[in-house]
């Protein structure tokens, strides 16, 4: 069963596009332990907000993720770039109608 996190997050005034850079670096690692996609995104209208939706193989594989070296080390680059705002929401896939 596929998991799904939705999230924002509040980047320091005017670090937006900073932390949007750093989310988009490409990386192998995710992809390794089980990301299916991983999507940044941003309104213009919520200048120092930053949206992330990811897909993964299960809620498992995320959590998993979030001990990985790689993942930490981005983690702790992005913390200069955070306002401390965060929000957001998980879930398991249950269907789809573009999926048989």
């Amino acid at each position: 069963m596929t998991f799904v996190n939705v999230g924002t997050l509040g980047a320091r005034p005017g670090k937006r596009d900073e932390l949007v850079a750093l989310l988009t670096r490409p990386t192998a690692v995710l992809g390794d332990v089980g990301c299916l996609a991983y999507d940044v995104g941003i309104d213009d209208s919520q200048p120092d907000t930053v949206f992330v939706m990811e897909l993964w193989k299960s809620a498992e594989a995320h959590r998993a993720s979030l001990a990985l070296p790689e993942v930490q080390a981005q983690i702790a680059e992005a913390r200069p770039l955070l306002s401390g705002e965060f929000g957001g929401f998980g879930f398991d896939v249950v269907g789809s109608p573009l999926h048989a």
